[in-house]
């Protein structure tokens, strides 16, 4: 026996067989808004939602052991906060189901200091960055030139997430040697500080979403976390047709369905990718939240998303 839900609820329990088109495993209450435009995305594009929680998490393992419950796709918003869900996405990486966004990509491309060395490779540009070793594995480092990241630079942990760890104004080497010892598992990246254009009294610096080769390119403020969508005519005007073509570039190394990363023009009209690629997103809608995404790219997030498990269905049937 397992329990249906609908956006997270336990509704009943039955024996019979289900199969779901899509299966959404969270955990946030600040992602109830989103769940319901994806089961909404779904249903308009005759796709059966499934949505796991903390709730039904035990009765949904118990029927895909049994084999009364099965998925056709599988996309985890939780398991990198809330470990009782690793059970189920390990159950679905070995049923071979359709996945947004699998873990195994996920946490590679959220380690930074891999994503540098990648972004060099492909000609991505980033700010100035000398990349640390462990702590625990060598604790004593080099001789270290700091001379070329300038008079202040970013101290980053490589796999810490939500700004732990992370020093956004650092002066000198004795901050890198204490900060090292804070996470000794961590690499870490030391980022020349980049000062963006002002572009009509307004910083250039932008928060890029990317899903399923959609760009949602905003302005994004730094101190207050607001985002403002860029308009058509400010493409054009502010040429800033390199967003679409360095996100669809990223998108292209890390292999995401959905992810975010931020973007800076600096001074010398140089594209720099500031912060690499973040997954999970924020996907909170702006009219409840001051710092969420606005309302309309999280609903064509939503809508990309039920189309491409609608296309994966498709080409499925067709195998």
């Amino acid at each position: 026996m397992f329990s249906i839900s609908v956006s997270g609820f336990p509704l009943y329990n039955t024996c019979i067989m289900s199969h779901y088109d899509l299966c959404l495993a969270w955990n946030w209450e600040y992602d109830r808004d989103f769940v319901h435009l994806l089961e909404a995305a779904c249903i308009k594009n005759g796709l059966t939602f499934f949505s796991v929680t903390p709730e039904n998490l035990e009765s949904t393992l118990a029927g895909l052991s049994s084999g009364e419950l099965t998925f056709a796709a599988f996309f985890d918003r939780v398991s990198e906060s809330d470990s009782r869900f690793q059970p189920l996405v390990d159950q679905q990486r070995q049923s071979q189901v359709f996945r947004i966004n699998p873990q195994e990509l996920t946490l590679w491309s959220a380690d930074k200091a891999t994503m540098h060395l990648e972004f060099v490779s492909r000609k991505v540009d980033t700010p100035y960055t000398i990349l640390l070793p462990p702590c625990d594995q060598q604790p004593d480092l080099p001789p270290l030139d700091l001379s070329p990241l300038g008079g202040r630079f970013a101290i980053k942990p490589a796999s810490l997430g939500g700004g732990e760890g992370v020093v956004l104004d650092a002066t000198s080497l004795e901050q890198v040697l204490t900060v090292r010892w804070q996470h000794p598992h961590e690499k870490y990246l030391l980022q020349a500080h980049v000062t963006p254009q002002t572009l009509e009294g307004r910083p250039a610096w932008f928060r890029v979403l990317v899903c399923d080769g959609a760009v949602y390119p905003c302005w994004w403020d730094q101190l207050t976390h607001i985002y403002t969508p860029v308009q058509a005519e400010q493409h054009f005007r502010f040429e800033l047709r390199s967003l679409y073509e360095i996100a669809r570039r990223i998108a292209g190394i890390c292999h995401l369905h959905l992810f975010s990363t931020e973007i800076a023009l600096s001074a010398e009209d140089r594209f720099l990718v500031v912060d690499y690629v973040n997954d999970p997103v924020d996907l909170r809608l702006q009219s409840r939240a001051m710092d969420g995404v606005p309302d309309t790219f999280v609903a064509s997030i939503a809508g990309r998303l039920a189309r491409l498990v609608a296309a994966h269905r498709f080409s499925h049937s067709l195998l």
